[in-house]
């Protein structure tokens, strides 16, 4: 085959008009509705043909069109705005500069295996990568000093349609990077930026794309390179395709191509945020530059390393959470173990729950968790899973000790909020409700918006949620071969004036978008009640390999069929952030509907939230701790099943009488000028209580204050003096790790006698055997709380004792007292773990002494 010579044709742009690219390769048009309509203005139908894409938009438009522009006043001005609009914005002194205007030096660099920006960005499938867009956007607006890392896929996520008979069917789409808002990173002769990483007996190329998003760049990684073989070429394909050698290759590619790419553009982040595991050997790849770098042997490093990194795990789903075989962990890092002077099996334990197993893989959420400093899950309720679900990496450990807390999701705002919604907010609540969206006071002013305002804004949502929905399911019908008779009759699908629910989800089993089908006829007789009728949207993807969830997809779709509510039932294809977008904005209700306890928590319902819709739901994930019965609707109370049919049936019928004696009556209840007030006072308490609570604003806050500056505090002091700190720990680590198995409490005696009341001490001594370590080493603690029926420990407290003095014969004695707040009746153990004050970090498995 002949040789070809590749060159790149841009757009010819007027010299007047040449910022449109600035405004378009910065993705902050992505919530800014000043920019979005120029680019909308320039060409209506071209906008929606491009599918919402900028650059694509820009070397569409013919040359007579650009000149047309030049000569319209009214854009030129618009043009002037919009480039005002955003040089303000990445200019301006935001809240991280006002706030920590000393912090200096501190970086924190984001990971993920996937990113929802925008649907011209195809690099995401859910919500993860939603809620990680979602994250920088946030970002950018406070102003965090933050950048990302995520993969370029060259096909992204999988494209959905059905066929004649409702199966999912895949397609994919090549993603032009070309005609993307994303740039090639180039050296200074104008050559693309490469690093490599080895592979088994050859060396992978990566080369790396940015997108700007407001403040914040996104490193995107791509292996489709000339240098490489077509095997390698492939890796950044697909995401989540592919067979497990793709996966461990891809998350090498991620992890430690990620960290040497940042080394090469010049970023010297303080702290690494995984955001799950598919980034966790990064962790790795940082320890092994320590240890190059600074001369410091692997634990030296990994007690250095551990302290900057951070870690949220989401899915509680055993499928979420890579696990990869010895084989391919012996094919991929036998060097790179032994250039840590690590063994194999070494190297395997830092994946494994239980050390030196020979049946258990090589689980990447436990290596993050190992080697990360502070753990979070994203839901109270969550908290509480993961810690059951990972307890056994720290077996003495009570479960309420189990060193996962929680950050619980948000969304943000304003890229979710409709045009109509966002004026309505501005001009009742002022601009700063845009800059500081958790603001609680600020959003009591939602009181002040007149019913009928709210209401009618609302209705244009729901007018514009319809005629969205049956135009895409003209197209579905066309794109299907159907006959015109079925494309006609799309044209009536839904009525704008009827109470519309919507369900956009993946369609994973323990999701259940099938519930509402357990009882088909009591269900056809809610949808068809001619005083309350109920319509549904759904939208939604079953991953290409989950068989059960395709199937779930097929039985809705056949049961819409039936010719009585086909009207009133629609299923959207391709379910991705434009259709996630018209539906939260216009519809009034979003359900939920997961099995409790499988929902990490879920952001879509916020998004709802922020729209003035209400939420019908499971107890799960956010719900759970967002739920109020002024706010919305409880499927339940947050009952757990072991007999998962038993479950349905009930919360099926629950469900159902929601939806009867509850939903539709107050929807349908009005005022004589048409407002349902009861149901509008609903939608103003749900936006006065969940808007400032869950925006990704508030969420940025957390993860800043809770976790990105101290571990920025404390990855600078284990590099001060040539790492001395590290050192003197590691050093530290080994000396207890060498004489921990000698530890053990020898006598414990508390205040004899019953007569303890409230407001006194109950004062305690242990005797501890220590061996070789000093009482400087060890912390000798109560763990003490109210005891259940079965004489266990409920919600314990731990109380550090004093050290007194050694008795003589080579024991420890510590003292200290029990405050007694409360009465009834309590119980308390002994313990004893390693202490060093120098150093916080997470509890490390094995090291906790119980009275025996």
């Amino acid at each position: 085959m002949a040789r070809v010579h590749y060159f790149e044709v841009k757009p010819n742009i007027p010299e007047k008009l040449s910022s449109l690219n600035f405004l378009a390769y910065n993705l902050h048009w992505c919530w800014d509705h000043t920019i979005r309509d120029l680019f909308r203005r320039m060409d209506p139908d071209l906008w929606e043909e491009v599918y919402h894409n900028p650059v694509k938009l820009l070397g569409r438009i013919n040359q007579r069109k650009y000149r047309e522009l030049l000569k319209d006043d009214g854009f030129m001005d618009h043009y002037e705005q919009a480039l005002g609009t955003l040089g303000s914005y990445v200019t301006e002194r935001n809240w991280f500069q006002k706030e920590y205007p000393e912090k200096s030096g501190f970086k924190t660099a984001y990971f993920s295996a996937e990113f929802g920006i925008h649907e011209c960005l195809p690099v995401y499938s859910g919500g993860l990568g939603i809620l990680a867009g979602d994250h920088l956007k946030s970002a950018s607006d406070l102003g965090i000093p933050l950048i990302a890392v995520g993969l370029a896929y060259q096909k992204g996520y999988m494209q959905q349609y059905l066929n004649a008979d409702g199966w999912q069917q895949e397609t994919y789409i090549i993603n032009e990077f070309s005609s993307i808002p994303m740039e090639r990173m180039k050296d200074a002769e104008g050559k693309p930026l490469l690093v490599s990483i080895a592979f088994p007996g050859r060396e992978v190329f990566i080369q790396c794309w940015r997108v700007t998003i407001g403040r914040v760049p996104l490193y995107l990684l791509d292996t489709n390179l000339m240098e490489n073989n077509p095997r390698d070429r492939a890796i950044t394909n697909e995401l989540y395709g592919g067979d497990l050698e793709n996966r461990i290759q891809q998350e090498i590619v991620l992890g430690i191509g990620g960290v040497k790419m940042l080394n090469l553009l010049g970023e010297k982040p303080t702290v690494y945020h995984m955001n799950e595991g598919h980034s966790a050997f990064l962790a790795l790849q940082r320890i092994r530059e320590l240890m190059q770098a600074y001369g410091l042997n692997f634990y030296q490093a990994k007690e250095a390393a551990v302290t900057g990194n951070v870690f949220t795990t989401h899915t509680p789903v055993p499928a979420g959470n890579d696990i990869f075989p010895r084989y391919y962990i012996d094919r991929y890092f036998r060097d790179f173990a032994g250039e840590m002077g690590l063994n194999l099996d070494e190297f395997m334990n830092l994946g494994r729950i239980i050390l030196e197993s020979g049946e258990e893989g090589f689980c990447m959420t436990v290596l993050a968790m190992k080697l990360s400093s502070r753990i979070n899950a994203v839901s109270r309720l969550h908290r509480e899973v993961s810690r059951k679900m990972w307890r056994n990496l720290w077996p003495e450990t009570p479960e309420s000790e189990i060193p996962i807390d929680y950050i619980t999701n948000g969304v943000h705002a304003p890229s979710w909020i409709s045009r109509e919604m966002h004026n309505l907010l501005t001009r009742y609540l002022g601009p700063q409700w845009i800059e500081n969206p958790h603001d609680v006071e600020l959003w009591q002013r939602v009181d002040r918006i007149s019913d009928e305002e709210l209401w009618r804004m609302h209705e244009r949502g729901r007018e514009r949620l319809v005629a969205f929905a049956r135009e895409r399911l003209k197209k579905q019908l066309i794109a299907r071969g159907a006959s015109s008779a079925e494309i006609l009759a799309a044209e009536d699908i839904l009525n704008p004036e009827f109470l519309t629910i919507g369900f956009g989800r993946r369609f994973a089993t323990y999701k259940r978008a099938t519930l509402l089908l357990q009882n088909p006829e009591r269900l056809k007789n809610i949808i068809t009640d001619n005083d309350r009728p109920v319509q549904f949207i759904f939208a939604g993807k079953a991953h290409p390999k989950d068989e059960p969830g395709k199937e779930f997809i097929r039985a809705l779709v056949h049961f819409l069929r039936d010719e009585n509510i086909r009207h009133r039932m629609v299923f959207i294809e391709n379910f991705d952030i434009c259709v996630a977008r018209h539906m939260v904005q216009g519809v009034d209700v979003w359900l939920n509907t997961p099995r409790r306890g499988l929902e990490a928590s879920g952001t879509s319902g916020m998004k709802a939230a922020f729209n003035g819709a209400l939420n019908l739901s499971i107890l799960d994930g956010w719900w759970d701790e967002g739920f109020k019965p002024n706010l919305g609707w409880a499927i339940g109370k947050g009952e757990e099943y072991d007999d998962y049919k038993l479950q349905d049936e009930i919360e099926s019928n629950a469900l159902y009488d929601i939806l009867e004696q509850e939903l539709a009556p107050l929807f349908y209840r009005v005022s004589p000028n048409g407002i349902p007030r009861e149901w509008v006072r609903y939608m103003k308490d749900s936006m006065k209580e969940l808007c400032p609570e869950y925006s990704t604003n508030r969420m940025t806050f957390d993860y800043t204050a809770k976790y990105y500056l101290p571990s920025h505090f404390d990855f600078s002091g284990m590099n001060r003096n040539d790492f001395a700190l590290a050192r003197e720990t590691a050093n530290w680590k080994q000396r207890i790790r060498e004489n921990w198995s000698s530890v053990r409490i020898l006598e414990v005696t508390g205040d004899n006698g019953n007569g303890h009341k409230v407001d006194d001490d109950y004062r305690v001594k242990v005797k501890v055997q220590l061996g070789e370590l000093t009482p400087e080493d060890v912390s000798v603690e109560i763990f003490c709380g109210p005891v259940d029926e079965n004489r266990a420990i409920e919600e314990g407290n731990s109380l550090k004792l004093d050290y007194v003095e050694g008795d003589g014969g080579g024991a420890s004695v510590f003292a200290g007292k029990i405050p007694l707040k409360s009465s009834g009746l309590f119980g308390f153990s002994a313990r004893v773990r390693p202490s060093y004050e120098k150093y916080s970090a997470s509890q490390e498995a094995g090291w906790l002494v119980w009275e025996g």
